[in-house]
């Protein structure tokens, strides 16, 4: 026999009043400035978080506030911090992507992020203006599940550490972003170091100007991963990097796979991870290899052919004779082949949702946006566009002109919504790559199911097609199916695993392949969806969603006050 309906509606009240009562704010206060540093041993101008890069990590219990006050202290360059992976329910002001959802902050000024985390797991923070997340500002998120709660750990474990892997150019942002405007473009290149937990080694050290690289500073020793013989430890690794997608491995120890951006997944165990920037996730290893050695961590490029050597760390066991400090005595791993698309591509493919928490998608979708992927020309530039459509920012946020009706602020034409599909050979290079430029958004039916189908093509050169790690802002979306060459819409959709795929925010799209995802637009608001390599944005590969934005409250006055909601 039940509850009675009084007790069950006491029960609940309880419940409500324990789960508020659990609930903290977190408040820090930041400094954003430039300062010196050594990451990987060469001396560069680097932008930090109260002198710090990366910056400090922030921890939180599930349905805590976090707030976050920041102060720009750049002098001569304004300033944005996304939380990527924070949904910001309720709060899509707090997002932090200038041009989209705020106003950038301007030198000298203070903004204040508020924002609930409403959900355990790894998330990351970086800058989202300009290429400032290239130049040092970026940092992790930790949320723990609420004690007692229906989010805890499928998984048991004896500690934690948190990695944060990066690449690390000796060129300023600016100088980065000068060179891809240019005429012709002036690439980034390939990173001069790969860093883990914002330390690394230049290897060409002791050949630069004298002053300029000390291979024995501080701030570039490496990182030193503690750990107990015998035990389990939970390893939350994060990728904020600029350009490279990378292959992660613990030499010696099998990885088990058990969270993929804030959520659990089917356990798989691999001899090293690829992960490509915007994504997190956790894995669990047994420290039962001899102690008394040390063990390298390594990060190496995949999917470009690699101009940078393996990103070190070194794991230690406590009681073991070896030194934390002294390396280990074998050479770094060097990962798989750069160029095995299938290795990487079984990856994505084995990560499901784990069974005890399979949240299946809608079983059908009410409107399908299919984007094609392409480098382009315009007026001579090197540009990236989808639909042969190159995305820019329009000068007044689309959240601030939305909700204070300046219907002039972008183009209201909305991008188009698919391509000549059947007749495309996304192997050939595209006899007119002309394309045109729009800041348009897609206006999507509140409450709507809406599937993306991005499709990766080849580039301007022959026999060329990048891996690209596209990001979603404001909601989780389920990875529905990858597939390699051209997605048929006609045959592809029937083997969609609407059973348990994974829910993610970023997620890869292959050389040459496919990637479908399904999300619900409820989250009112105006969101970014974009590659997540920070170049590939910088020209053009991106689109914004807009949902359901009547619904929101008035703008805090913060995020207002440029573009013509400045009378300009």
């Amino acid at each position: 026999m039940g509850r009675p309906p009084r007790l069950l509606c006491c029960l609940f009240l309880a419940l409500s009043l324990a789960a508020v009562a659990r609930a903290a704010t977190r408040h820090h206060e930041w400094e954003i400035s430039y300062q010196f540093k050594h990451s990987d041993c060469a001396r560069k101008l680097a932008v930090t978080i109260n002198g710090q890069t990366p910056g400090p990590t922030i921890r939180a219990v599930q349905g805590d506030t976090v707030v976050v006050r920041v102060k720009n202290a750049l002098l001569t360059e304004n300033a944005a911090i996304h939380w990527h992976g924070i949904r910001q329910i309720g709060t899509p002001w707090a997002d932090g992507t200038e041009g989209v959802t705020q106003c950038p902050v301007l030198p000298g000024d203070v903004f204040t992020y508020t924002f609930v985390v409403d959900r355990p797991g790894t998330y990351m923070y970086h800058a989202h203006y300009g290429m400032q997340r290239s130049a040092g500002l970026n940092g992790l998120i930790v949320v723990s599940a609420a004690p007692g709660g229906p989010d805890a750990e499928p998984f048991a474990y004896d500690g934690e550490h948190e990695v944060l892997l990066n690449d690390w150019w000796h060129r300023s942002a600016y100088e980065q972003a000068a060179g891809l405007a240019s005429v012709p473009i002036v690439w980034v290149g390939e990173p001069q170091s790969l860093l883990i937990n914002g330390r690394g080694r230049f290897v060409n050290c002791s050949a630069m100007a004298a002053g300029a690289c000390n291979a024995t500073h501080p701030e570039c020793a490496p990182q030193v991963f503690a750990v107990v013989p015998g035990r389990t430890y939970r390893f939350r690794i994060a990728s904020v990097t600029s350009l490279s997608a990378l292959n992660f491995e613990i030499e010696g120890h099998p990885m088990t796979v058990v969270e993929a951006d804030g959520h659990y997944v089917k356990p798989f165990v691999v001899k090293n991870l690829n992960i490509y920037s915007g994504e997190t996730y956790s894995v669990l290893i047994k420290a039962d290899q001899d102690p008394n050695r040390n063990y390298w961590l390594a990060s190496n490029v995949v999917s470009r052919k690699p101009g940078t050597a393996t990103g070190t760390a070194v794991l230690s066991y406590y009681g073991g004779r070896s030194s934390p400090r002294r390396p280990p005595p074998t050479t770094p791993p060097t990962g798989p082949a750069w160029n095995d698309t299938m290795y990487r591509f079984r990856q994505s493919v084995a990560t499901v949702a784990h069974p005890a928490h399979v949240q299946p998608p809608p079983p059908r979708a009410d409107r399908t946006i299919l984007l094609l992927n392409t480098q382009n020309r315009i007026g001579g530039r090197t540009k990236w566009a989808l639909n042969n459509v190159s995305f820019t920012l329009p000068h007044t946020p689309y959240l601030v002109a939305m909700k204070s009706g300046l219907l002039g602020a972008f183009d209201r034409r909305p991008p188009p919504e698919t391509y000549a599909h059947r007749g495309y050979d996304i192997y050939a290079v595209q006899p007119n790559p002309n394309a045109t430029t729009s800041d348009g958004l897609y206006r999507l039916r509140f409450g709507s199911v809406v599937d993306v189908v991005l499709q990766n093509a080849n580039m301007l050169a022959p026999n060329n097609s990048e891996t690209h790690p596209w990001h979603l802002h404001g909601h989780d979306f389920w990875v529905l199916d990858y597939g390699i060459g051209r997605f048929d819409p006609a045959v592809h959709p029937a083997t969609y695993n609407l059973r348990d795929p994974v829910l993610k925010n970023t997620v890869a799209v292959h050389p040459y392949g496919w990637t479908a995802l399904r999300f619900k637009a409820d989250n009112p608001g105006v969101w970014a969806f974009h590659c997540h390599i920070e170049a590939h944005f910088f020209m053009g590969m991106g689109i914004v969603f807009e949902e359901g934005v009547e619904r929101l409250a008035q703008l805090p006055r913060e995020v207002t006050g440029c573009g013509k909601n400045n009378g300009h």
